[in-house]
């Protein structure tokens, strides 16, 4: 019997979600009153959360390593490169030079818009925390520039990313549910841009300046570089859109060519193709493009320093990411261990037996897996497939309704963002702000997407269904 049976047939669904609402504000209170490092106080609530629901000892060491190292393979490279990627382009000029031009292209009062409408462009094709630090020397650059808090351009930066990664395939959750669902993925992309673009306006930009403003100052964190420290003249602006592209552009490759192959448009098994989609994996993508700004922003225009001036920018990236990297780690571990005890399953199957509309239930069903586990994609996935039966089970909601469906699952599964996500803490710890201000900002913001992006498919759905 593996743990999560374990759990499941010891505990009962009211005492699970005791348990799981107790471990969330023992961690706030270690995190927020007794200020102890996050890091530290995830790690201990998940070891107390695994025993409290009946995780076997013996099999405790595997449930919180698993769940850290799973999550720490997909976002520690990304981190990692990313940081190297976003100090070359800081400490080169660069960020100065596309704050500069997008200020002047949006003007001084419209930058976050500005800044909101590029996340929109890089999160299309790749992850949010990708694209996230990818864009995190711009946010820096024009928060310094502007003198303004880094909320006024991080949250609407934010924002686009949830929207997108939310409600747009090829991101996993929309791609997931709708082969659940038998929904296509055309239709599903279709419903997903004409309930994510108000969403995120309304939302994901417009909530997001209201709650940075009525923020206190948040200082731009000392993390890629502050200002332009070698002896060349800053970049080009192309040279540097060059940079920041790439890796875009490159996982776009890898995205539309699996879509050819899947469809059987391209053969299989083809080397060629095999190494295209290689170079488009996202932590490839970001080597490869980490190591073109090496020699573009770097070596190609240093008067002095060589490798040893790239060796510096190395060292100076990875020493502040380390602790993000970690506490990132950790909130997949409780993430990990939510799951593992059965909280999610145990609710979403009480909540399918209660007979509410088939949509309504697909949104409540993935918000409340999101909030007892953390992660938007299994929250997705694991709605859809709780609600693939009785949606498979209606020919009439075919078409449009199923993809109206998807949308309002993964809508659920994007939203309530709080100390299990581990997004919640990359997002935090890189603009540099206290746990306390992320739940009254970031975690507004993700509440308001995925209420309005619920509601617009809800309306949809009522309207063709």
């Amino acid at each position: 019997m593996n743990p999560q049976e374990a759990a499941n047939t010891a505990l009962s669904t009211p005492t699970l979600l005791i348990i799981c609402a107790a471990a969330i504000a023992v961690l706030l209170t270690l995190i927020i009153r007794i200020k102890l490092h996050p890091f530290f106080a995830l790690v201990l609530v998940s070891i107390g959360t695994a025993i409290a629901t009946g995780i076997d000892v013996s099999s405790l060491m595997d449930t919180l390593i698993g769940g850290f190292g799973k999550t720490l393979g997909n976002v520690a490279l990304l981190i990692g490169f990313g940081a190297v990627l976003g100090r070359i382009v800081a400490t080169s000029g660069g960020a100065r030079v596309l704050s500069d031009t997008l200020i002047r292209a949006c003007g001084r009062d419209r930058a976050p818009f500005g800044l909101s409408v590029a996340a929109l462009l890089f999160c299309f094709p790749i992850f949010l925390d990708a694209a996230y630090v990818v864009m995190l020397p711009i946010i820096y650059a024009v928060a310094r520039e502007l003198k303004s808090s880094i909320l006024l351009f991080g949250l609407p930066v934010g924002g686009a990313g949830l929207v997108m990664h939310a409600l747009m395939p090829p991101h996993p959750g929309p791609v997931a549910a709708a082969v659940f669902l038998h929904a296509d993925i055309g239709q599903v992309l279709f419903v997903g841009l004409l309930v994510g673009l108000p969403t995120w306006y309304v939302m994901g930009y417009r909530l997001s300046v209201f709650l940075a403003n009525r923020t206190p100052y948040q200082r731009v964190p000392d993390m890629l570089g502050d200002a332009h420290t070698d002896d060349a003249e800053p970049p080009a602006f192309s040279t540097v859109l060059l940079v920041l592209l790439l890796p875009l552009l490159l996982i776009f490759m890898n995205t539309g060519l699996s879509t050819l192959i899947s469809s059987g448009t391209l053969p299989e098994d083809n080397p060629l193709l095999d190494v295209l989609m290689l170079i488009g994996e996202t932590p490839m993508a970001l080597l490869i493009s980490t190591l073109v700004a090496m020699w573009l922003l770097v070596l190609k225009r240093a008067q002095n320093g060589g490798m040893n001036a790239i060796n510096d920018i190395v060292e100076n990236a990875m020493a502040p990411v380390c602790s993000i990297i970690l506490i990132t780690g950790a909130g997949g571990m409780f993430g990990t261990v939510l799951t593992q005890s059965g909280i999610g399953t145990a609710l979403a199957g009480s909540l399918n037996e209660i007979g509410m509309p088939l949509i309504v239930a697909g949104y409540v069903i993935a918000s409340v897996i999101r909030i007892a586990q953390g992660s938007a994609t299994v929250a997705g996935t694991t709605a859809a497939g709780i609600m693939a039966p009785a949606v498979l089970a209606a020919p009439e909601l075919a078409g449009l309704p199923a993809a109206c469906i998807v949308t309002a699952i993964v809508a659920g599964a994007i939203g309530y963002s709080h100390v299990n996500d581990s997004g919640f803490w990359l997002v935090g710890r890189f603009l540099g702000v206290s746990t306390r201000t992320m739940l009254t900002t970031w975690s507004v913001v993700s509440v308001g997407i995925s209420l309005m992006a619920f509601g617009l498919a809800w309306l949809l759905f009522a309207f063709i269904a």
